[in-house]
């Protein structure tokens, strides 16, 4: 087992048939990933014991490498098993992001497209805790998510996030936590790190998938949760408006799981009884 350079939080990385401890080099100058983005990777979560919908982050995450032109090289129920092995080297303390990413190492003329043969594999784990669910604020983002025709949006790739990054990084200069990123047409897509709900006289919409951004596991899960529970939940195109005149915003997504939206630009919200039922019924569902 051998140490990579300090990594920022407890992280431990199975490549090439063993785990490593530390930020272990991977990519060199002349990698495909390095320089022209072929990667690819998905996110789960552990905390307090559980790892919800484990199996649908590894099954998307190759899917996602096929959808690159990458070629994935371990199966979905393997990549769970190595995270199961993974996590007992963690103290069971914080929670932890468990990251599985294809790469390619190699291409064709100038580069482009990535080898699929040249495919390499790694499943990084490491502590990361989740946010209080406080909430936070988000401003209209002069950044738009880009469309299946200009960028790999149908799959979970790194060069997609650069993008959100810049959206992220411009609201906070302007003193928002996040951002309420719009789809090419104008209508809301997402925030810059998590999908989007709003609730209306106690019914709950969340922007319909349209090619644009990452439906995501949570989401669904959310979705189904609150269907379950008798809360109407509709996909939809939404406006900024609608986002301003909602009752209750939430986000969702892998990273903080279900977390209420308590300001949209200079409008003030509460967080909600959806969210609120939302959260716990997600928490009930995963720890059962």
């Amino acid at each position: 087992m051998s140490h990579g350079t300090a990594a920022p939080t407890t992280t431990w990385s199975f490549v090439d048939g063993d785990w490593h401890e530390g930020n272990v080099p991977l990519i060199g100058p002349r990698s495909h990933a390095m320089w022209l983005g072929s990667t690819v990777f998905d996110g789960a979560r552990w905390f307090e014991g559980v790892s919800p919908d484990l199996d649908r982050h590894c099954q998307r995450v190759n899917q996602s490498a096929t959808a690159l032109g990458l070629k994935p090289t371990v199966a979905a129920e393997e990549i769970a098993a190595l995270t199961a092995e993974g996590l007992k080297k963690f103290d069971g303390k914080t929670a932890v992001y468990i990251r599985p990413m294809y790469w390619a190492e190699a291409g064709g003329y100038m580069g482009v497209p990535a080898d699929p043969e040249s495919t390499r594999f790694c499943l990084c784990l490491y502590e990361a805790p989740m946010i209080e669910p406080t909430g936070f604020s988000v401003t209209v983002s002069p950044f738009r998510r880009p469309t299946f025709e200009t960028m790999p949006t149908n799959a979970k790739a790194g060069c997609l996030y650069p993008n959100n990054g810049r959206a992220i990084m411009d609201a906070r200069m302007r003193g928002f936590d996040n951002a309420l990123v719009l789809d090419m047409l104008g209508n809301v897509a997402e925030t810059g790190s998590s999908n989007i709900f709003l609730v209306k006289d106690g019914v709950a919409m969340t922007p319909a998938p349209n090619g644009t951004f990452l439906s995501g596991i949570t989401r669904s899960r959310i979705i189904k949760l609150l269907g379950e529970a008798g809360i109407e939940v509709h996909e939809r195109t939404l406006s900024v408006q609608d986002f301003m005149d909602a009752d209750e915003v939430f986000s969702t997504g892998n990273h903080s799981k279900v977390v209420p939206i308590t300001r949209v630009e200079d409008r003030h919200l509460q967080a909600g009884p959806v969210a609120k039922k939302a959260r716990q019924l997600y928490w009930d569902w995963a720890h059962a």
